[in-house]
């Protein structure tokens, strides 16, 4: 690692010097906007592909661009084997197939300082079971998700319909295309109306043209023209509408039906041409092959515009009812043309309104029916092309590209932005209203204290080490509820098996007969640090005698947390009895153990001491630190103070907010995932800044500190304050979604005792010179008295 020139802690440490860790992938779009600039990941298909989402995508990037030139927007598309080419727009290509490739593009969108995520979601874009691959990005990203859904399944497979409830679960806002879409999400899907928003398809805004001069070109004439377009399946439904050409034909022998669409690439693959040739065959059979036209092309959109100009009459007879988006449809729509369709859900809702004519599902008949009264009755034809091109008004891309900024906007702006969290002691009634004659209680539901899970020693701990710091001691309440969590500790301990228990039901009934390893080291450290700061000499020598009578327990830890829980009481308790021997040998341990890990762990891009990051991280690096500094070993100290820089920057997002791992990728060899985010590790940052600045006061611990303690108040990816200083109750995490509404003892704790720690540099700000960085840095509002 380098160490910025102002760290005077690492001045003689060229040692620790590491290979700079492998820059992760960027956006290298030539005409990115500044930084200012809120960035958008877009994800999906994108031309040169040829489908329906890679036109809907690319549509999109160039209208909001158009209407929002305060967006950069960084496109990340889907890449298959067959696809060939790339685009100036592309920022990043993510192999379908290639599950590697989504977790280097969430990656990228993390390092790029992304504002949100847009993702255009079809199932068969994306590699894995019904498309399961695009979860590994989803989860891996930190900014708000937004998804398009272009398919919304009322009867999904069992592996559809898993991978939708994650996506579902996961994003801050989802997009359909119809009301049905809405509904179905609701209802069948249980998604929350407030995160459904409906958007149309984006439609060409261009001026209404009665007779195209293809007519012409093509030696057309005056034929009435019918016209179907797209990729070419079974699903356009072309055999019916093939079939209703002979009755047409009988009156007007010279209709023409153009067929425009190359063949999907996917059947093209799997079976060549063979589907078109079945249709070529009917028409043939029917006596109608010289009244059919195939452009078997993919067009681009102005060829695309003017090939639907061309028709009279766009035929839509799609088989599959339930098919809830339609690009071609709405294009036909907005040009103005008459339309025959079948009624799926699309079509249903924007052909409602006479804007076109519906006829039952593969009804050749019904077709014919419907299109020998709009060539017999040309005013009627004209009238329904003038409603058609009204509604098709309603979803020019000028339109929607600002609905789809608007709703950005509202994403990025998330929640009501940062809190001042000042200087002052938050308020103890968040602590008192989860307290009991037995002790702390556990959970909350939302801000009341939860019964139902009762007590547990690790939270009495923690609080019990609260009443004893700061100006909690001086306090007369704070004390008698110091007394009431040493009094759960001390009946936690069961003497027979030599250990404590930790959970304890609301009547009082022990759920156990010894608690965990790291319940038992959080009591240990609670005991060393009463024994150390508790306000009377009383309460320090009950805590000394019970950590004497308990600290052999850690001799038989395998858990390096729980070691180093009990090294942290033990170093505490050394602070006022320095010779204690069991106090010195449980430091000396956690100093080995920790040491001899970081250094089997640390890799040129992981300097840490195991191979994934969990909970209470931070800890591992602060009780090397004081190991070292315990033992007078330097390069304890040392490794301690290369593993803490190295979490902190891997913990600090592109905005310089702290982003801790968050329990979803907990364990996980090699990454991080960044929710759900908890208050403990914000503390535990705090709390080892705090320990390696008191050597040294350099302003990068002061300023970690600093972030972490603003993560409380809303500087995070959420914009959501998880504290409140009025209340003193600080939620239970920070959610894809915003905050975990509950409020448990664990949280609570992790906030009131990380104000406490963010004392020393409260502290420091005070015999820092005007010109310091630390003093300018400690001016900001999180270092302000109130």
């Amino acid at each position: 690692m380098k160490y910025e020139p102002e760290d005077r802690l690492f001045s003689n440490m060229a040692e620790l010097d590491a290979p700079p860790p492998e820059a992760l992938p960027r956006c290298t779009r030539p005409e990115a906007l500044p930084r200012a600039a809120p960035r958008v990941a877009l994800i999906g298909c994108f031309r040169p592909r040829r489908c329906g989402i890679a036109t809907f995508t690319a549509d999109v990037h160039e209208h909001l661009a158009r209407e929002r030139a305060d967006l950069a927007i960084d496109v990340y598309a889907m890449r298959a084997k067959t696809d060939v080419g790339s685009d100036a727009a592309i920022c990043q290509t993510i192999g379908d197939h290639d599950l590697q490739a989504y977790r280097t593009a969430a990656a990228a969108i993390n390092a790029s300082g992304a504002a949100v995520v847009w993702l255009q979601h079809e199932f068969g874009i994306f590699g894995g079971e019904a498309g399961g691959f695009i979860l590994d990005l989803v989860d891996r990203v930190a900014a708000p998700l937004v998804v398009t859904l272009h398919t919304v399944l009322a009867a999904p497979t069992e592996g559809q319909r898993q991978v939708l409830d994650r996506l579902i679960a996961r994003a801050s806002q989802l997009i359909v295309m119809s009301q049905f879409g809405r509904d179905t999400l609701v209802e069948l899907y249980g998604a929350d109306p407030a995160k459904v928003a409906i958007i149309e398809h984006g439609t060409p805004d261009r001026a209404f043209a009665a007779s195209s001069p293809l007519r012409g070109a093509l030696a057309i004439g005056d034929r009435p023209v019918l016209s179907t377009f797209g990729l070419l399946g079974p699903g356009k439904g072309l055999e019916t509408a093939i079939r209703a050409l002979p009755t047409i034909a009988a009156q007007y022998p010279d209709i023409l039906y153009r067929i425009v669409g190359a063949t999907h690439p996917n059947l093209v693959a799997a079976e060549g041409e063979a589907y078109r040739e079945s249709l070529v065959a009917l028409a043939e059979s029917l006596g109608v092959a010289s009244n059919l036209a195939w452009d078997d092309r993919f067009l681009d959109t102005p060829e695309l515009l003017e090939a639907i100009e061309l028709c009279d009459i766009y035929l839509a007879p799609y088989p599959n009812l339930a098919q809830v988006t339609s690009g071609t449809l709405a294009y036909a729509v907005a040009l103005g043309r008459a339309v025959i369709s079948t009624p799926f859900v699309h079509a249903r809702e924007l052909l409602a309104d006479d804007v076109g004519i519906l006829v039952p599902q593969a009804d050749s008949e019904a077709i014919a029916e419907a299109a020998l009264l709009l060539l017999a009755v040309p005013a009627e034809r004209e009238a329904l092309q003038r409603r058609a091109y009204k509604r098709g008004r309603q979803t020019a891309w000028p339109v929607i590209a600002r609905a789809f900024g608007d709703l950005l906007d509202r994403v990025i702006e998330g929640g009501s932005g940062e809190r001042v969290l000042r200087r002052a002691t938050p308020s103890r009634g968040a602590i008192w209203a989860m307290s009991d004659s037995v002790g702390i209680l556990q959970h909350g539901r939302g801000p009341v204290a939860d019964r139902d899970h009762g007590y547990c020693i690790d939270d009495n701990a923690r609080a019990f080490m609260l009443m004893n710091c700061g100006e909690l001691r001086r306090d007369p309440d704070c004390q008698n509820w110091a007394l009431r969590y040493a009094s759960f500790i001390q009946h936690a301990w069961n003497d027979e098996l030599r250990a404590f228990r930790n959970f304890m039901a609301y009547d009082r009934r022990w759920l156990e007969a010894t608690g965990s390893e790291d319940s038992n080291g959080r009591a240990l450290w609670a005991l060393g640090y009463g024994a150390a700061h508790a306000a009377t000499g009383e309460l320090r020598d009950w805590s000394a005698d019970w950590f004497a009578r308990t600290a052999a327990i850690a001799a038989n830890f395998k858990s390096p947390r729980a070691i180093a829980f009990a090294a942290l009481g033990a170093d505490a308790l050394l602070d006022r009895h320095p010779s204690d021997p069991r106090a010195i040998q449980l430091v000396e341990r956690a100093g080995a153990l920790l040491h001899a890990m970081w250094k089997s762990a640390r890799r040129p891009t992981w300097d840490w001491f195991e191979p994934g990051l969990t909970y209470d991280n931070a800890r591992l690096a602060e009780v090397l630190i004081r190991a070292g500094r315990r033992l007078q070993s330097l390069p304890m100290e040392e490794a301690g103070l290369s593993a803490l820089v190295w979490l902190c920057d891997r913990q600090t997002s592109e905005q310089g907010n702290f982003r801790p791992v968050g329990s979803d990728g907990f364990g996980l060899m090699g990454e991080t995932m960044p929710f759900d985010q908890q208050p403990l590790e914000a503390w535990a940052t705090i709390a080892a800044c705090a320990t390696a600045f008191a050597r040294g006061a350099s302003p990068r611990w002061a300023g970690h500190a600093d972030a972490a303690w603003r993560w409380f108040a809303g500087r995070n990816d959420r914009r959501v304050a998880l504290a409140d200083p009025q209340t003193g109750r600080c939620r239970d995490g920070l959610t894809p979604h915003g905050v975990n509404l509950n409020v448990g003892a664990e949280s609570t704790l992790a906030y009131h005792l990380a104000h406490a720690d963010m004392a020393v540099f409260w502290a420091a700000r005070q015999r820092m010179p005007e010109e310091d960085p630390l003093r300018r840095l400690a001016s900001e509002p999180a270092f302000a008295r109130t």
